[in-house]
């Protein structure tokens, strides 16, 4: 093996998507004397920089409301379901505490990127499980996941105490011997840096470390086979690679929440390759802005329910036929739908995904359900399904719609975002105890964030939350790191 590099005051940062560039961002602000970010792919940005929604914050400059945005919280909750209200008043609790310390520094957060990194995020809309608008993107073709990423490294790669390695993958934690630990017990042992292979060389480098190396919705056969076997031959938005929380509970860490998976209600199907396992995402903001969605021309839910609510309708229905469990779900736009998503829009008709129509080209049916979700987004009567926003809706209903353009794609859901992973504090420290322990055992030296920590989303998370959680509780593990590093 090579000699280790560096020394103790260097953060280790394992995960090069938004949560682990923030993290380190936060730790060189935070006075580190380096920090070291290690990439097992290619290239840096992970799913992140794939992100096409935005993210969330509330209440921020940017909302055009009324009245302040103070739902974000219960909104939230609402979400995550039945795990938030555990029997353990001590698991509620925590569960609770961190969805709080989400949503009260989501205003802080959007003001990070806005501010700080130059990163337009003007536009906000409303998505699927919200009750305001309060999802943030930017006014450009940029989509919002790969700007912020690209700005953010930008930044980062400015600065002579920052090194990225890609191509580098964390195989081992390296650990002190076991200390003695209260009442006669062993505390978990303190982590003090990370073996790595890149190439055919093995190396270290030591110091504390932020773990964001994200989720395991790409695991079919490992992971996700071993927690959710129900989900086997769906596709997913995920690269197939296997998942890196074995690296974490070889050194004691509580894993949370396993078995929930969110499945995206809208993964595009490629026309020309139906049977891909892996599927765009057909971003949620389609839907947020005025999108439908139909099967045999008819809609058949609110389409702005929760991720949740939406997938388990399409999925209630018959799959069709392939070696695939897909479902023939049509995502249709109108004009003000597609102008308003211009930028999204064209990427995807570059790529084959979306289609144009005259409404007058289109079969009766769904002309006829055209109608009525027009006359209900122009509030003439109300929508069968009790959808209230509409987007940027443009068609009325009137025969003067026959000649205006539609964009049409086919949908289906996918494996896309795994809320488990492991146990943190709202300092974002990795926990060797369950969430409803009477004492709270941090792994010494190690933190985590981004999607390889699990208890703040329960049942199912909000869109526009990923990248929200990516920077808040990035922001918090950087600096922890960095203290740490610091008093080394």
């Amino acid at each position: 093996m090579a000699s280790a590099v560096r020394d103790g005051r260097t953060v280790i940062v394992v995960g090069s998507g938004l949560a682990g560039l923030t993290a380190a961002s936060a730790a060189l602000q935070s006075n580190a004397n380096a920090v070291v970010l290690l990439e097992r792919a290619a290239k840096p940005g992970g799913n992140s920089i794939k992100a096409s929604s935005g993210i969330n914050g509330a209440p921020t400059r940017f909302q055009l409301q009324s009245h302040p945005d103070t739902a974000f919280f219960s909104d939230t909750v609402k979400s995550a379901g039945k795990r938030i209200y555990s029997e353990a008043t001590l698991e509620q609790t925590r569960r609770k505490g961190l969805i709080k310390l989400l949503t009260d520094s989501s205003a802080a957060a959007v003001d990070f990127l806005a501010n700080e990194i130059g990163v337009d995020l003007s536009v906000v809309t409303q998505l699927g499980g919200h009750s305001a608008a309060r999802t943030h993107r930017g006014a450009g073709r940029t989509p919002p996941g790969a700007d912020i990423i690209t700005r953010l490294l930008g930044e980062l790669r400015q600065d002579s105490r920052f090194e990225l390695k890609t191509d580098s993958e964390v195989i081992r934690l390296l650990s002190s011997s076991h200390s003695p630990g209260p009442a006669g017990s062993s505390s978990p042992p303190a982590i003090i840096g990370v073996e790595y292979r890149s190439g055919n060389e093995l190396s270290s480098v030591a110091g504390p470390v932020v773990f964001a190396t994200g989720g395991f919705a790409g695991d079919a056969d490992g992971l996700l086979a071993k927690h959710r076997p129900d989900l086997s031959g769906l596709p997913s938005t995920n690269e197939p690679r296997s998942g890196m929380h074995r690296l974490l509970t070889d050194v004691g860490a509580q894993l949370v929440d396993m078995d929930s998976v969110q499945i995206h209600p809208t993964g595009f199907v490629d026309p020309l390759s139906r049977d891909s396992p892996l599927k765009f995402l057909a971003a949620e903001m389609l839907r947020g802005e005025g999108g439908i969605l139909l099967h045999n021309g008819r809609r058949f839910v609110d389409e702005l329910d929760t991720r949740e609510h939406v997938s388990r309708a399409i999925m209630d229905m018959e799959p069709g036929s392939g070696p695939l469990k897909q479902w023939d779900v049509q995502l249709l736009l109108d004009p003000g739908a597609c102008q308003t998503a211009a930028s999204h829009v064209a990427f995807y008709e570059w790529k084959g995904l979306l289609s144009r129509k005259k409404v007058s080209e289109l079969d009766e049916t769904t002309r006829s359900t055209l109608r009525d979700y027009s006359l209900a987004a122009t509030k003439q009567i109300p929508d069968v399904f009790g959808r209230t926003s509409f987007g940027h809706w443009a068609l009325t209903g009137g025969h003067e719609d026959d000649d205006q353009e539609v964009c049409i794609g086919w949908v289906t859901p996918v494996t896309h975002f795994t809320m488990g992973g492991v146990a943190i504090n709202d300092k974002c420290q990795v926990l060797s105890s369950s969430l409803d322990a009477e004492t709270e055992a941090p792994v010494p030296g190690l933190w985590a964030a981004g999607e390889i920590t699990g208890g703040i989303h329960g049942d199912n998370r909000l869109g526009g939350s990923s990248l929200l959680e990516c920077v808040v509780f990035g922001r918090i593990a950087g600096e922890q790191a960095a203290a740490e590093a610091r008093s080394n």
